[in-house]
């Protein structure tokens, strides 16, 4: 497992060089190389929910409604990498409205929930979108992710994930599930992309 990024400032590139999506990314330098070469590669992103793009905790009302919480900036994010034409899924093990609602505002086709077998929903998910495991990135906190996370050819822990995930990690967010986390994927691997289109 690979040390969390740390956030910094990207410097403006050249004016040939579109910087639209690079506003404040991970400082690519500190990521290792094997892992930057890895997002160069991804075509669709798959994020758990509970625990990843929330902080985990459930909240119920009296008559039994679930109610949670999403951060902003994993929206944006999320937003700025299916404009890069990277696809986004989310698998969950719980069925939510509130996840239903969230994906229908960020436009994520991709959404499945009440999914015991995560491994067997991407492998389908992958099936149908023509796209193989390498060029597939896994995000996730807890072991039911772990099948995932082993199969995707960029597999990413969020910083508060449990330690048998961070151990199969290629690499570990500094943000908590709920907290940026998604955020923080999602600015990598768009200056990942980016960066490829810089003329050497």
């Amino acid at each position: 497992m690979y040390p969390r990024a740390r956030y910094s400032s990207l410097p403006l590139l050249q004016s040939r060089f579109d910087v639209s999506i690079l506003p404040i990314v991970p400082a690519i330098d500190n990521i290792p190389a094997d892992v930057r070469t890895r997002a160069t590669n991804i075509r669709l992103v798959a994020f758990d929910v509970d625990g990843t793009l929330t902080d985990g905790r459930l909240w119920m009302t009296e008559d039994g409604r679930e109610i949670k919480a999403f951060h902003v900036h994993d929206g944006l994010g999320i937003k700025r990498l299916r404009e890069r034409g990277v696809e986004i899924a989310l698998i969950s093990a719980r069925i939510s409205r509130a996840v239903e609602l969230r994906a229908e505002q960020l436009g994520i086709d991709h959404v499945y929930q009440g999914k015991q077998d995560k491994l067997g929903c991407l492998e389908d998910i992958l099936r149908a979108s023509g796209i193989p495991p390498e060029q597939a990135c896994y995000v996730g906190d807890d072991l039911p992710d772990l099948p995932c996370m082993r199969i995707c050819g960029l597999a990413v822990a969020v910083a508060n994930a449990r330690p048998e995930v961070a151990a199969v990690a290629h690499w570990q967010t500094s943000a908590e599930g709920g907290r940026g986390a998604a955020r923080e994927v999602c600015d990598f691997i768009c200056a990942a992309l980016a960066l490829q289109q810089v003329p050497t």
